[in-house]
């Protein structure tokens, strides 16, 4: 499958970026990597003072319902745009 594999392409290049993303850019590649892999959110909200964990948790419920190829097709996308801007 052609999407699989450049899907697993982008989450290598992801990891070869020169310059860190934006705390909302890290947060949309792990929404939509998610979202790719695991389908829907699932468990309940984190709660107390893990702000990183609640802004995971919420990044990926804000995409519910996306299915995993449109999933996968953004990502893709938002690593090629993220290697023009970083790379």
């Amino acid at each position: 499958m052609a999407l699989q594999q450049d899907f697993e392409s982008a989450v290598a290049r992801s990891k070869e970026l020169t310059k860190r993303p934006s705390n909302e850019e890290l947060l949309a590649l792990y929404a939509l990597y998610k979202q790719a892999t695991e389908g829907d959110v699932n468990g309940d909200r984190p709660g107390g003072f893990d702000f990183k964990a609640i802004a995971k948790y919420d990044a990926w419920a804000e995409i519910k319902g996306k299915s995993k190829e449109q999933a996968m097709t953004d990502y893709i996308s938002l690593v090629e745009k993220l290697h023009q801007q970083y790379a």
